[in-house]
């Protein structure tokens, strides 16, 4: 079986969008301190991460006032799609490193 490694979603594929992916797949929303505090990664960092995510139209961003203003992340139909599709191919991967 021949895999077209070209398929590899590159906006996922690095290790911090990964990783923050990971997280909104596991909840409806993540405010942003929790993402910071579970990734430990700096304000800068992240945002960047998050940015590019919602560039690719992957990630929705609410921003609301609880006390404080707050802003909170979530996969989109088309992010939760995306990652699924990534991890999908990553399985094929494996299956085929397995022999």
């Amino acid at each position: 079986m021949k895999l077209d490694f070209e398929r590899i979603d590159r906006v996922i594929h690095e290790r911090g969008r990964l990783a923050i992916m990971t997280l909104l797949a596991t909840r409806v929303r993540w405010p942003f301190a929790d993402l910071k505090l579970e990734l430990r990664m700096s304000d800068g960092n992240l945002i960047t991460h998050l940015r590019t995510l919602h560039a690719a139209g992957y990630v929705a961003q609410t921003k609301e006032i609880i006390d404080r203003p707050q802003t909170s992340y979530a996969l989109t139909d088309k992010g939760r799609k995306a990652y699924l599709g990534y991890l999908a191919f990553l399985e094929q991967i494996v299956k085929t490193g397995q022999g």
